[in-house]
């Protein structure tokens, strides 16, 4: 998760927020010597006063400077579209949930199973245990199991939402009357924190969402417990 003073990006728990990290630093270093060559050529016509006059009216210069542009963004837009596509891509999923925002908690459905279900609600400052995140802890967290294809559908019941899970590479927003779908692969077992990323009110910044990534041994037990719970 984020931590005080942190300048990049959460670590990667899906590959394709892996992707998405490579992407980053593929254009900022594209971008950091656009701007290293641009600070230099305002340098140097700062600081002399030398002319060359087969510069001034140059054909070739001109076709350089609009055709080098050209090849930059394509060498960017590329790979963009490229993970684009990836995160429309649903395969197969073992695992399907469904997300229904609500004012102020998100409810789950755990459509494969017959009567699993349940709400999230952000856990109180004072009932946080030693250890919890303020505004993060949610009373019931979304339980996935590793390496799986999860799809996970998502939707509002009052005001726009937004499902948001940056380790994992997601953002989906909930729109009411409207199911949207999404999908991601845990990498590793772990517990990752969202929030709403909607402003869908007073209470928009307490809408906590906690995937919890567990062996897929485990999940069936917490999910055999869940059912009998019901």
């Amino acid at each position: 998760m984020a931590h005080p003073s942190q300048l990049g990006f959460q670590d990667a728990a899906s590959p394709l927020m892996e992707e998405l990290l490579h992407f980053h630093d593929h254009a900022l270093m594209i971008i950091f010597l656009i701007s290293t060559f641009v600070l230099y050529i305002i340098v140097v016509m700062i600081s002399t006063t030398l002319t060359n006059k087969y510069v001034l009216d140059s054909q070739e210069i001109e076709i350089i400077w609009t055709v080098l542009p050209a090849v930059i963004l394509i060498l960017i837009a590329l790979p963009s579209l490229r993970i684009l596509y990836l995160m429309d891509e649903i395969n197969d999923p073992h695992l399907t949930i469904k997300a229904v925002g609500h004012q102020w908690y998100w409810s789950y459905e755990y459509t494969d199973y017959e009567d699993l279900g349940f709400d999230s609600y952000m856990i109180p400052t004072q009932d946080l245990a030693p250890g919890q995140f303020r505004l993060l802890e949610a009373d019931h967290r979304m339980v996935v199991p590793v390496e799986s294809p999860i799809r996970v559908l998502i939707t509002a019941d009052d005001v726009l939402h937004s499902w948001a899970v940056p380790a994992l590479g997601v953002k989906m927003d909930a729109v009411p009357g409207r199911l949207n779908q999404t999908a991601f692969i845990t990498s590793r077992p772990g517990v990752f924190y969202g929030q709403c990323s909607e402003i869908c009110g007073a209470n928009h910044s307490f809408m906590p969402i906690v995937v919890e990534a567990v062996p897929l041994e485990h999940f069936e037990n917490w999910s055999s417990l869940m059912l009998e719970d019901a």
